[in-house]
């Protein structure tokens, strides 16, 4: 996965009042801990974080820029690209691999047409893998945007899951 390295406009002032309520939560020396906040701040924005808000975001707390990167990489829940409207993690840790997380992966890639970290051209799916979910007695596992755990994901309970939220989304527009 690329992350996206575009021209935005800087943080918004009501963007920059919110990393300040998150700030002020801890000591002036650990202004740094607010970093995930406001990772997700810009997230819910912005839908992903770029570089040049990594960039930013460093730069409000007095970090190094790869400081940023390193916790903008680690966790699965910050975006460094656009994603769909549903973003699909997909547990591949071996648990779920032993009890057929190869199969509901396999499945989703040939259901939705795309590959593990490819959106649909609709733009409604991403699939994502995750390390581990920590439901490993429920695999195989997965995670709808950052939100809602999905157990005993058998293809019947895939198409069933990916054809709801597609008539979710169908309804909801009209």
């Amino acid at each position: 996965m690329t992350t996206h390295s575009i021209n935005q406009a800087p943080l918004s002032a009501a963007t920059l009042e919110l990393f300040a309520r998150e700030v002020a939560k801890y000591p002036p020396a650990g202004k740094q801990s607010a970093v995930m906040a406001c990772l997700a701040i810009v997230q819910k924005d912005e839908g992903f974080v770029s570089v040049q808000r990594e960039r930013e975001i460093a730069a409000y707390l007095g970090m190094a820029p790869i400081a940023v990167h390193e916790v903008t990489t680690f966790y699965n829940m910050y975006n460094q690209q656009p994603v769909g409207r549903f973003k699909l993690n997909v547990c591949t840790n071996l648990p779920c691999q032993l009890r057929d997380g190869a199969v509901a992966l396999a499945h989703l890639e040939k259901k939705l047409g795309i590959q593990m970290g490819e959106t649909t051209a609709d733009g409604m799916f991403t699939l994502q893998q995750s390390e581990c979910l920590g439901a490993c007695a429920d695999s195989p596992v997965m995670l709808v945007n950052d939100r809602t755990m999905c157990s005993f994901m058998s293809n019947e309970k895939l198409d069933q899951l990916i054809d709801g939220l597609r008539t979710s989304t169908a309804e909801g527009a009209q």
